[in-house]
């Protein structure tokens, strides 16, 4: 029963994630294509790093993304030292760990795992960002 818990839990909250970043995804796909690009993506980043709530999930993604790669790079036994930086971006982060895998045990995989997880931190502390100016208000 507990197990069964914890999955639904889980799986809710991913799936809250995954709607939160479709939200973010539509909010992109709707901006006005007059504005110049620049300010376009001045814009739509400003969330992630104008509050605090969003800095402190940015800070606690690159703790997550360093401990990773020191482990990999660095320590005799990483383990599962990937899951960290995984469940601090997910849901978007699966997307990079699906991407990664097929691409074998070499650097490159190892290259698109982390640039996957930071992109997917960022995308999650826009949303946070915004839902920081939401409250605001």
């Amino acid at each position: 029963m507990v197990e069964v818990l914890a999955t639904g839990f889980w799986v809710g909250l991913l799936l809250l994630g995954a709607l939160g970043n479709a939200a973010v995804l539509g909010a992109l796909a709707s901006r006005s294509a007059g504005t110049p690009p620049r300010q376009r993506v001045r814009g739509l980043l400003a969330p992630a790093v104008d509050n605090w709530l969003s800095r402190g999930y940015l800070a606690v993604v690159a703790a997550a993304i360093g401990f990773f790669l020191w482990a990999v790079c660095l320590s005799p036994d990483p383990g599962f030292a990937g899951i960290w930086p995984l469940m601090a971006t997910a849901p978007l982060s699966l997307v990079a760990i699906a991407v990664s895998g097929p691409l074998g045990d070499g650097s490159l995989s190892l290259v698109v795992f982390t640039a996957g997880t930071a992109l997917a931190g960022l995308c999650n502390a826009v949303l946070l960002g915004r839902l920081a100016r939401a409250l605001r208000r």
